[in-house]
């Protein structure tokens, strides 16, 4: 009886390298991307540019850290990657962290301005291009069921 198990065990120890090598199951898995760290805890909301002058991304920039103390209420955290290099809450990413971030999203550094907001379970919750107003995010997440658990007494 013990023979059919030893020569399985070469099969298990093959499949195992072999799931290893395929890496993550998709690119929001990957070890890497810093959104994993995140789920639970905070709704990050990714800004990407493709030029950190432009007038809109200067405009939602300034925006948003004008009202810092009603993104920190919401439990939001900025995510920037400014032509192509990235920030979590104003500290530098790696360009790995920063490669798995934006395949996680599906978007590509060079897209136009981009901004998406990413809920407290990891789902995507919005994504739009070019300016957005912080008040239109803050709507957003003012009317997610969770939010609406949170603000309550």
């Amino acid at each position: 009886m013990t023979a059919p198990l030893q020569h399985a065990r070469p099969w298990h120890a093959l499949l195992l390298w072999l799931t290893l090598l395929a890496g993550p199951a998709s690119a929001a898995e990957n070890p890497a991307n810093p959104l994993i760290t995140d789920r639970g805890l905070f709704r990050p909301l990714i800004i990407v540019a493709p030029d950190g002058e432009a007038p809109d991304y200067r405009r939602l920039r300034d925006g948003l850290s004008q009202r810092h103390t009603a993104a920190e209420a919401r439990k939001m955290l900025l995510y920037t990657v400014v032509e192509g290099a990235g920030q979590r809450a104003g500290k530098p990413m790696t360009d790995t962290e920063t490669r798995a971030l934006l395949e996680a999203l599906e978007v590509p550094a060079t897209a136009p301005l981009t901004v998406i907001l990413v809920g407290l379970d990891g789902g995507k919750k919005m994504q739009l291009e070019g300016y957005v107003a912080p008040r239109q995010v803050f709507e957003i997440i003012d009317n997610m069921p969770l939010r609406r658990r949170e603000s309550q007494p």
